[in-house]
């Protein structure tokens, strides 16, 4: 059964949830399946909803949820950035869930699942990327800017960009500058569980390269690239939810997901 609601974090901004609980992951035996939703995106996603079928199905845990600032959270997109919104997660993690963790996130979810997993290595089993962005604020927003539009960015405190996906994205200032205290490109991750990279080569947004960047990055010896030739920035097609399906089933020890 699913439960739905707002966690109030302490500052008057509600964090929207969703929870299906199954008795074989109350003792903490069997992993809670955490779906991390990308950038601007939220937990109603084909990803996080096909996959939360699965996980019914099949009788395992699942959390979803928003970010502020996301989907039905409370709190303003422009004042969010890398590290609130991996403190969202955390604490929606560490309130309403037990045990181990496998964490499966989507573009800038991936990012925060890795955060996530430095912080709580004890917790978490495995890790799925979907499209995932580390670094995306410096390496792609940042890098992508012309000097005056970062300096606007500076000056004016935001810039607004157009997306393909839905309304503009607003860029702020302190969501470039935040980004910079959780780069992990740079040098070894120190994150030693399993983990699996889904990843579109006709990846507007993401350079498929960086999969293979973000592996090479990852001290465990257990990480897996699948690159699917056709495969966009969503990864949301039918084939793709299969895929990522297949991929969270194997790491549960589920034949059938």
């Amino acid at each position: 059964m699913e439960r739905s609601g707002v966690l109030d974090r302490g500052d008057g901004v509600g964090l929207a949830w969703s929870l299906l609980k199954s008795g074989a992951s109350l003792d903490g035996e069997e992993p809670t399946v955490v779906f991390l939703p990308g950038f601007n995106s939220d937990m109603a996603g084909v990803k996080a909803t096909g996959l939360r079928d699965a996980c019914a199905a099949a009788g395992r845990a699942m959390l979803r949820l928003d970010y502020s600032g996301h989907g039905i959270s409370g709190g303003a997109f422009a004042d969010g950035s890398i590290g609130r919104w991996m403190e969202d997660a955390l604490l929606l993690i560490d309130r309403l869930t037990e045990g181990k963790l496998l964490l499966v996130g989507s573009s800038m979810g991936g990012w925060i699942a890795l955060l996530i997993a430095l912080r709580r290595p004890e917790r978490v089993a495995a890790i799925v990327g979907i499209a995932a962005a580390p670094d995306f604020t410096e390496s792609l927003m940042w890098a992508g800017m012309s000097e005056a539009q970062r300096a606007e960015v500076m000056t004016v405190g935001y810039r607004t960009i157009p997306s393909q996906y839905g309304d503009p994205y607003v860029i702020t200032s302190g969501l470039i500058e935040d980004g910079r205290n959780h780069l992990l490109l740079g040098g070894p991750i120190d994150i030693n569980c399993p983990v699996r990279l889904l990843q579109g080569q006709r990846d507007d947004d993401v350079p498929w390269r960086q999969a293979i960047t973000l592996a090479e990055c990852l001290r465990s010896e257990d990480v897996e690239v699948v690159l699917i030739k056709d495969g966009d920035h969503r990864l949301s097609r039918d084939s793709d939810i299969a895929l990522l399906r297949r991929t969270v089933g194997a790491l549960l020890g589920e034949d059938r997901f």
